[in-house]
This record gives C-alpha cells, structure tokens and sequence, in this order.
C-alpha cells in the first residue's frame, strides 16, 4: 500500500472518529446515555445525524450513478425521498418522541411497540427485533461497501484494506460512545458531505 499524505489523510480520518468515541464515552453514564444520547441531542446535530446516516453512500455514489447511466429522470429519487424525509419528520418523528417517553420511557422500537401496543406475548418484540437486525444489517453492509469503493478509487487504497480499517474504526467508535458518538460522528461527516456537494459541482462546470 503507498502511503501518500492522501492515504495517511484517511486514516487520520479514522482516528479522529474514534477519539470521538472516546470523548462520547465519557459523557455516557447509563444505559440511557448509549443508547439514545441521554434525550438531550440539539437540533443542528439529529438533523444533521439522520442526513449522515440516511443518505450517505447513495446521495454521494449511487444516485449521481443512477443519474449518469440513465439520465435525468431518475431524479426522481431525490425527490421522492424529499418528501418521504419530511412527511417523517412531521407525522412520524415528533409523536414518536413523545410516546416513547410515556411507554415506560421505551429505549428502543421493539420495547416501544411492546409497550405501546401492550402486548404481553412479546411478539412484536420479537417480530420488530429481526425485522431490524435483518435491515440494517444488510444496510449497514451497503454503506460500509460504499465507503471501501469510494476510498479505493479516490485514495488508491486496496479495497480489503479500506473495508477493514473502516469497519474497525466504526464498530470501535460505536462500542465506545454508543449513539452519542454516532451522533457526533455522523454531524462531522454531514458537514463533509455538504462541502463536497457545493465544491464538485463547481469544480466540475
């Protein structure tokens, strides 16, 4: 592997998303703290998370993609997802936050069905539980192939070697700092994303 100040700009990168992790894991004293922040994320940060982790490898590879290989029509993707992004926040989102907390201050979506639904069997604990392990695995799977492409073309790393260091930077910064440190994580590369998308299409016109 050539390390060029490129590839050493990765992994500096990475490290500084790990000590991220660290400094969320100080900040974590419960349960409550790793898995949802302790409720107190401002705005400027869940706004910014949700973009990071929604729409990060298909917004910066596999949409321009689609664009290139079947044109313009396929904007229709951005926009559908638009819409869909807001109806969540306004119809979804805000009553959820609300109802978690008065469903026995729900942590997760399988306590919060379990407890609004009242349902005593534990099936829809179990049932929500697969249906999201199955998911975002296969989610989470995508996005991390999408960052090894994307660091193996414009970094000239080895693929395998992108994928690893990537995806032991990730797990290491979640272990530590749970969704704290994803939040903050997350905000970081939002604000990358949003420069790249202003500076390449002005440096390509």
């Amino acid at each position: 592997m050539n390390f060029s100040p490129i590839s050493i700009t990765f992994f500096a990168y990475l490290v500084v998303m790990v000590a991220v992790g660290l400094v969320a894991w100080r900040y974590t004293k419960n349960f409550n703290d790793y898995i949802l922040g302790g409720r107190r994320l401002g705005a400027v940060v869940t706004a910014l998370s949700v973009g990071a982790s929604d729409m990060s490898g298909w917004l910066l590879m596999g949409l321009p993609g689609a664009v290139f290989l079947s044109g313009i029509c396929e904007s229709w993707i951005a926009i559908g997802l638009a819409l869909g992004t807001l109806a969540n926040w306004l119809i979804v989102a805000a009553p959820l936050r609300v109802y978690t907390e008065t469903a026995h201050n729900a942590l997760t979506l399988p306590d919060y069905f379990s407890h609004r639904f009242e349902d005593k069997s534990r099936m829809l604990r179990i049932i929500s539980a697969v249906v999201i392990l199955l998911f975002f695995a296969i989610y989470s799977a995508s996005g991390m192939v999408a960052s090894a492409r994307l660091f193996e073309i414009v970094l000239d790393l080895p693929y395998s070697t992108a994928l690893i260091f990537g995806t032991f930077a990730t797990l290491a910064y979640v272990f530590l700092g749970g969704f704290l440190a994803v939040s903050w994580t997350d905000t970081i590369q939002a604000a990358m994303m949003c420069l790249a998308l202003i500076i390449a299409p002005v440096a390509v016109m």
